[in-house]
């Protein structure tokens, strides 16, 4: 029979084996995950947009023979930049000077006949408080004074025209810019019923950049103005940075001139139209350049590197470090990016610690132990390792 001494040595040897063997359990708990976190800031940010658009001339100018002939020779290099009033094309001048001898002669005949009739109506007029003509003479020599004027001053208008024409057979053109390639060759008739297009003359410095944005698009712009959460620019300040096609920033910035009011129903969209410097012609009109545009400001936003931001069916979201330690869920609205980040527009809060570095170690609702984030290339670099030493 056991005695009760031993009984309670067993039981004691018993809790002393438990209590060992409890203590290395509780020290297999894995310590709460490092994490690198950011502060969130709200900030006031640049509200902008990739868009797409053409380019166009800043004035086209069609230049047409006004004036029907033969056209003698072209003056200028096809291609070649021109200055406006110079000489593009000339058509024979010959039949057009004939034109202008035949006017002036008909001038003189007229103001002859006028010489003539005023002299008539002048004598009638000195006779007629003697009686010596009748009313009916003066009246006549008077009527006959007024239509030779006026017949002087239909052929002055004649002879303008004529000017005019001949003026027209040296085609100059209209603007400076780029003349284009010829249309018709030396010797071809040109004007006969219709003004022919010889050439066309391009502003290319500074040019158009057209391009759209849909309407839903800019009445949300309009309505997060009128919540006081974006700031609109509008026409005038509004600015382009187009990037060339090799991925560079274009050297001038353009700016936004012409906003249309009205919706295209075959598009759904809004034309808008910015103004942009071409000194050096780099950009030519008619190709498709991609820019970023500046529409204004857009009020307490945030910037989070793009490794913190997560997605899943539900949409974009971040994982914060709560003030209890725990790790949050914060559903995210993403606007875009910005110098390599997410720009966020609601969903964070000032002071919230979002978690960028570490992601994959934590889960939601588990304690995180969060420390300040440094971006991989504002760590130190690490130190080579040493040569070994040469053989003996």
């Amino acid at each position: 029979m056991t005695s009760p001494l031993r009984i309670l040595a067993l039981t004691g040897a018993l809790a002393l084996g438990l209590t060992a063997c409890k203590k290395p359990q509780e020290q297999a708990a894995p310590p709460p995950p490092d994490v690198g976190v950011i502060e969130a800031k709200a900030q006031t940010l640049p509200l902008q947009r990739e868009l797409v658009g053409r380019l166009s001339p800043f004035r086209s100018a069609d230049v047409r023979a006004r004036v029907s002939g033969v056209l003698l020779k072209r003056a200028y290099e096809e291609g070649s930049v021109v200055k406006e009033g110079q000489l593009l094309f000339q058509i024979d001048p010959a039949p057009l000077r004939a034109s202008l001898a035949s006017a002036e002669a008909a001038l003189a005949a007229a103001r002859a006949s006028h010489a003539n009739a005023r002299t008539t109506a002048e004598r009638a007029r000195s006779l007629a408080p003697q009686s010596y003509v009748s009313k009916s003479d003066l009246d006549n020599a008077e009527a006959a004074e007024r239509t030779t004027a006026a017949s002087v001053q239909q052929a002055q208008a004649a002879v303008a025209t004529a000017r005019i024409n001949l003026g027209y057979a040296n085609v100059t053109s209209p603007i400076a810019g780029v003349a284009g390639k010829q249309q018709v060759t030396e010797g071809a008739l040109v004007g006969q019923g219709e003004a022919t297009l010889l050439t066309t003359v391009d502003q290319v410095d500074p040019l158009y950049v057209n391009f759209s944005m849909t309407a839903d698009e800019l009445s949300a712009l309009r309505a997060a103005q009128d919540k006081g959460a974006v700031a609109l620019a509008g026409d005038g300040r509004t600015t382009v940075q187009v990037n060339l096609p090799d991925g560079t920033p274009y050297t001038h910035q353009g700016t936004l001139d012409f906003s249309a009011t009205t919706v295209d129903p075959a598009t759904g969209a809004v034309s808008l139209r910015a103004q942009l410097p071409n000194p050096e012609r780099t950009l030519l009109p008619g190709s498709f350049v991609s820019f970023k545009a500046n529409l204004g400001e857009r009020k307490d936003a945030f910037l989070i590197p793009q490794q913190a931001v997560l997605r899943d069916t539900r949409g974009g979201y971040v994982l914060v470090v709560g003030s209890d330690g725990n790790v949050v869920r914060k559903d995210v609205v993403l606007d875009g990016q910005q110098n390599g980040s997410w720009l966020v527009s609601s969903g964070l809060a000032g002071g919230d610690k979002v978690i960028v570095s570490g992601v994959q170690k934590v889960k939601e609702g588990a304690p995180a132990k969060p420390s300040p984030w440094q971006p991989a290339a504002a760590q130190p670099a690490a130190k080579p390792a040493a040569a070994p030493a040469p053989a003996k």
